[in-house]
C-alpha cells in the first residue's frame, strides 16, 4: 500500500517562528517565539483565534482530554486553558527561570515541568497548587510520563534519566553521542529518541539498551510522532532538512528496520510536528460499515413498526367516532341550561 503526503490546511500562522505544537481530536493549537498561541479548528479548517497570556516564546503545549490545555513559557508561567470557552482557568508561577518541557499525567490529576532553575516540579491538577519540588544538577529540557503513569522521563543534554513514579527514584539511566532533541514512548517500555544527529534510536526502558538504530534523514532530527492506526504502529519524524518522513513499525520484529511509507520535502526548516487523527470520520465509516450489515434488521424492524402504526389508527378512528357522538349530546344537555341562566339573569 503506497502513501502520500498532501497539504490540506497551510496557514501563516505566527510572525515568529514555531516552537511547539499539540492536538486533541478537534483543534491544532502552535505556540511560538511571538508570544501568542494559536488556535485551529481542523474539523471546519478554519483559524478559531488566539490566546495571549504569556510573555515571552511558548515552549510547551499539551492537551488533556477534550476539555483542558496546558502551556508553559519562558515568563516561567503555566497556563491552564478550558477548550470549550478558551478561557484561562489558573496561570501559575511555575519555575524562577523558564519552563522548558511539561507532561500529564494519563489520569491528569498530575503534571510535572521542568525549568531553567534546575528544578522538577509536580503539580496537583486537582487543586491547581505544588504538590512537589525535586532538585536537579543540571537543567532538563524534556520530561514525559509513560503511556501507563508508571514511570517518566527527564532529558539532561544528552542523558535519558528514567524513573519510577511510586518510587520517585532513578531506575536507569540512558545516554547518547549527541544532545537529544524529541523522545517518545512508543510503549510503555520502550523509547524513541532522537538526537542532533539523522539517527533514530530504540531503547528499553527495564534494560536501557539498544534495541534498533536507523538513519533517518540527512539532517538533526528535530521531532519524533507515534501513533496507531488500524493495527499499525506508524512514526513520523521532522528533520531540519525540510523532509516529514512515516514510517511503519513491527513491534513484533522491533530490532528490524522500520520501513518507510512515504516522505515530504516540505522546503522549510521544520521545528515541531504533531499528528492530528481524525477519529470522527474512522468511527463513521465503520458505523457505515456496521450500518450495510445491519439493514436487514432494519427492513425487519420497519415493518413491525408499520403495522403497530396501523393498529393505532384504527383505535384512534373508532376513539374519534365514539367523540364525535358524545359532542352533540354534551351541547344538547347545555342548550337548556343557558336558556335557565338567561331567565335567572333577567330576573
Amino acid at each position: 500500500q503506497s502513501w502520500t503526503i498532501v497539504p490540506d490546511f497551510t496557514h501563516h500562522a505566527h510572525s515568529a517562528s514555531l516552537s511547539a505544537v499539540a492536538v486533541n481530536n478537534r483543534y491544532v493549537v502552535t505556540g511560538s517565539r511571538d508570544e501568542t498561541i494559536q488556535i485551529y479548528d481542523m474539523k471546519k479548517k478554519i483559524e478559531h483565534g488566539a490566546l495571549l497570556q504569556h510573555n515571552g516564546t511558548i515552549t510547551c503545549l499539551e492537551f488533556y482530554g477534550t476539555a483542558h490545555l496546558l502551556s508553559g513559557g519562558e515568563d516561567g508561567l503555566i497556563c491552564i486553558w478550558n477548550t470549550k470557552r478558551w478561557e484561562c482557568l489558573k496561570s501559575i508561577k511555575a519555575h524562577k527561570g523558564q519552563v522548558t518541557s511539561l507532561s500529564i499525567h494519563p489520569s491528569g490529576k498530575l503534571a510535572l515541568s521542568v525549568g531553567t532553575d534546575k528544578t522538577l516540579r509536580t503539580w496537583n491538577l486537582v487543586e491547581g497548587r505544588s504538590a512537589f519540588i525535586k532538585n536537579l544538577k543540571q537543567n532538563a529540557h524534556i520530561i514525559k510520563w509513560s503511556p501507563d503513569g508508571e514511570r517518566y522521563v527527564t532529558v539532561v543534554t544528552n542523558k535519558v534519566d528514567i524513573y519510577r513514579l511510586d518510587t520517585a527514584s532513578i531506575t536507569g539511566t540512558i545516554t547518547t553521542e549527541k544532545r537529544i532533541s524529541s523522545l517518545r514512548f512508543i510503549t510503555d517500555s520502550i523509547l524513541a529518541i532522537a538526537g542532533d544527529d539523522e539517527i533514530i534510536r530504540f531503547y528499553s526502558c527495564d534494560s536501557q539498551k539498544c534495541l534498533c538504530e536507523f538513519k533517518a534523514h540527512e539532517n538533526r532530527i528535530k521531532d519524533i510522532y507515534t501513533f496507531e492506526r488500524e493495527g499499525q504502529h506508524l512514526i513520523v519524524t521532522a528533520s531540519s532538512d525540510g523532509y516529514i518522513k512515516m514510517w511503519n513499525l513491527d513491534l513484533d520484529k522491533i530490532k528490524n528496520v522500520p520501513s518507510l511509507l512515504c516522505e515530504v520535502n516540505t522546503k522549510a526548516r521544520l521545528t515541531c510536528l504533531a499528528v492530528w487523527l481524525d477519529r470522527a470520520s474512522e468511527m463513521k465509516e465503520n458505523s457505515d460499515k456496521a450500518a450495510t450489515s445491519s439493514q436487514a434488521k432494519e427492513d425487519e424492524k420497519s415493518s413491525i413498526v408499520r403495522k403497530n402504526k396501523a393498529c393505532w389508527t384504527d383505535t384512534s378512528d373508532k376513539t374519534a367516532k365514539k367523540k364525535r357522538k358524545i359532542i352533540p349530546e354534551k351541547k344538547k344537555l347545555e342548550a337548556p341550561l343557558q336558556k335557565k341562566k338567561r331567565k335567572q339573569n333577567s330576573s
